[in-house]
Parts: C-alpha cells; structure tokens; sequence
C-alpha cells in the first residue's frame, strides 16, 4: 500500500470540489461490493475499485467510470497528478488518464493482482500477484521484471521512501526486502509470522513496518531488524485492510467483522475502535488527505465514509440495505438460492446494470452473449446456446467451468435438483418482461 505524504485538502480539478469534511458521507453506483479504495491527494477526490469490473473516479457524489477490466479491479492506486493505475481479477495492470479516459495495459502475470505501489519517483509500478510473483512495470514502457521467492500467492507490495528496497507480504506468512534494482539479487526475510499475511504499510523514513494478517495479527515491527514495536491483535480476523495518514500519525486497520481500529503511531495506542459495518468485512480503507475522514468499503456496493472525530457517534453502515444481505427466513427457496449464487454479479431489472454480469432480465428465451452493450468473454460472444429451464438447469448441475469453459462467470454449482427448480421458477417469475 502507498504511503503518501498527505498536506491539506486543497480544492481540487478544474474547479471540482472534494467532499465536505467532518460529514458522514456515502458514495452510491457501484453495481458490486468495494474491493479497493484510493483518494488523490491534490483534489480530495475518492477513486475506488468493485467487484462489478469497474474503476471509479468520484466528482464529489458523482461517478466517472473506467471500464477495461474483464473481471472484479481490486487495488487502485494514484500514479501522479494526471494518471491512476488499477489492477485486477483478470491478471491485468491498467494505467488509466483521468482526462481522456483512456487505459494502458500491462500484462504477464499469470494470476490475480492482488496490491499495486508506485515508486517515489513514479518510474515503475509494482503488483502483488496470487502467481506467487511481483510485476515491476516500467511506466514509460519496456519490458517487464517478475521477482519470484515467495512460497504462496503475494498479497501486498510497498516501495521504500528512497525507492531502493521493495517490501512484500504473501499467504506463505512472510514478509521479505527486495533490493529490486539489483537484477537477481535473492530476498532477506524478514519475518514468518506462520499465518497468511494480507497487508502491509510502510511509516515514514521506514521506521516501521506494519502488518496485518489472516490469523488476526495486527503488529508494528522495525523493517530493519523485524523486532516488534508493537501488538495491536484483537480476536477478529481475517485483517483485510490497512491504511496510513503520515500528517496525523494515524493508522487503520479493517477486518473481517466490520470493524475499523484506529491507532495512534505517535503514542502506540488505540484511539478508536468501531463497527463499521453492520455485516461483512472492511475490504478497502483510505484517509483523506487532511486525515480527519475515512473511507471503507466492503461487501456493499456503496462507499461510506466518517469523520474519525466521531466515529463513536455512529451506527454501524448498511444495516437493513442490499437485498442479497437479507436473512435467509425472509425468502423462499427459489430466490435464496439466486441471493447466494447470482446476486452480487447479476441484476434482475431492465439494462443499463452497473453489475458485473449482464442484468438477467428477459433472460429466458435470450441467445447467450447477445445483449447489447455488455463485453462478453469469446466463449460466449456467439454462442449457440439459448437460455431455457433446461440450459439454465445444466449450467448449475455441472458449474460453468464446465458447461461454458473460457466464461467470466465462476465455479459454482446447485447440486440438488430440487434447489435448481426453484430458482429457476423464481428467476421465470423475476425476470418477465412484459407480456411473458
């Protein structure tokens, strides 16, 4: 994660005005959860990244979309005052231009980007990948470099402040240095912790090093020794989440119970604790640039954001919204069984649907890969397969990695028939257009 050095919040581009401070604020029109979270520091402005395939760059409340992706963007990170750089599900690295809209692909990795960071001097891009490697990518172009020790997927990348040495954490529990400017120059480890380590941030001039982990571990360690400064686990886990304010000397943590811990790194105490959210983990969390709100985001589609004065003050965020939230007992078979494997992809209303899949509306009767304006995979763009009790039925008995190989869809199966039936009975009644 990029640790940046944050000044006040100044008014932003070409007249347009970030959010107003010490205001609980949120953010709506994604069509998925909030899997990465960023805020430019020159103008306010959130830019955040969904499982709906989608970069968003926010004008105030208002949307602008960047649309590259072919799967869920995860991790999205400013590059300097005119570029964002975003990675994602489909193993690719885009560079986006805020003004023309335009994106710069960089691919290679053979598995998900998990994390990005760019260089102090905005020269080279580093990605996190679940291959097991680090992408170092060349800003201007070239050829790629790929660092390869760790033993599991890497799950977090940040730079040194002089930009010499590059910090990585992985699912194998370690963390490790790289002299990356050194062509195959092997790894110092630093530390295995023995649990998957999910994030990592960087305090100012390296001082410290901080992490958090699948186990619950939230510890703060010299990054030159890997001595513990200090020890922040809590019985919550996984840690999902970290970000740092340098001007304040704040630093939060986001977990898989919706919590938000906000330490102060002055002192080494914790200032605040608070559930955030009502239901489900704390995905992605940045500061603003002047450090008094936070932003998360998490298994709802909308970005909420607190003054960190009074966080205390507040409800848990998203406590009755989101309908594939809604408990089990307030549906019947057939549409609980559409909430818990179709829901967060596919909308059931009429297009336009900002959801990762195409809206299911009108889909019985529908030739596969045909409604207009959604960027199916080849497999599906032309196929000669026509949604039908029975095609939908053989697409959840086998899965789709097996009915439809090559598809964006993932692994997933209703092995009952019974259950099949009736979610196919509900999508008939959901998805009728008029006249059918």
């Amino acid at each position: 994660m990029r640790v940046l050095v944050l000044g006040l919040w100044l008014m932003g581009l070409a007249g347009i005005a970030p959010l107003a401070a010490q205001e609980f604020t949120t953010l709506k029109g994604h069509g998925g959860p909030v899997m990465g979270l960023s805020v430019l520091p020159e103008s306010g402005q959130v830019v955040s990244a969904s499982f709906d395939n989608s970069v968003g760059l926010w004008q105030g409340r208002a949307p602008r979309w960047f649309e590259g992706h072919a799967a869920a963007v995860v991790t999205v990170e400013p590059l300097d005052e005119d570029r964002v750089v975003s990675g994602g599900d489909d193993f690719t690295v885009i560079v986006w231009d805020r003004t023309t809209g335009e994106g710069q692909r960089f691919e290679g990795h053979q598995g998900k980007i998990a994390a990005l960071d760019v260089s102090p001097d905005g020269a080279w891009i580093a990605s996190a990948s679940w291959d097991g490697s680090i992408g170092l990518w060349p800003v201007a172009g070239g050829e790629a470099r790929f660092l390869k020790g760790h033993d599991a997927a890497v799950t977090d990348v940040a730079f040194s402040e002089d930009g010499r040495l590059l910090y990585s954490s992985s699912a194998d529990g370690t963390l490790r240095e790289w002299q990356w400017r050194e062509t195959g120059a092997p790894p110092r480890e630093l530390l295995n912790q023995g649990f998957g380590i999910n994030r990592l941030v960087l305090g100012p001039g390296d001082a410290w090093l901080a992490y958090g982990a699948v186990d619950g571990a939230t510890r703060v360690v010299d990054p030159n020794t890997g001595q513990e400064i200090a020890d922040f686990t809590l019985d919550r886990r996984p840690v999902l989440s970290l970000a740092f304010h340098a001007e304040t000397g704040q630093l939060a943590a986001g977990d898989g119970h919706g919590y938000i811990m906000v330490i102060d790194t002055d002192d080494w105490q914790i200032a605040r604790d608070f559930q955030a959210m009502a239901r489900g983990p704390v995905w992605a969390l940045e500061f603003s640039p002047d450090g008094g709100m936070i932003y998360a985001g998490g298994l709802s589609e909308v970005i909420y954001g607190w003054p960190v004065d009074l966080l205390d003050d507040y409800d848990p965020a998203g406590a009755v919204e989101h309908s594939f939230l809604r408990p089990a007992e307030e549906m019947d078979n057939g549409e609980r069984q559409f909430m818990r494997k179709c829901s967060i992809c596919h909308a059931l209303t009429p297009p336009p649907s900002r959801k990762a899949g195409p809206t299911l509306h009108g889909i019985f009767g529908r030739r596969a890969g045909t409604l207009p304006g959604y960027a199916y995979s080849d497999t599906l763009d032309g196929a000669d397969i026509v949604w039908s009790e029975q095609t939908i039925d053989a697409l959840f008995d086998l899965g789709p990695d097996h009915y439809i190989p090559g598809s964006k869809m993932p692994m997933q199966r209703i092995t009952a028939p019974e259950d099949r039936q009736d979610m196919i009975d509900y999508l008939r009644r959901a998805t009728a257009t008029e006249g059918n």
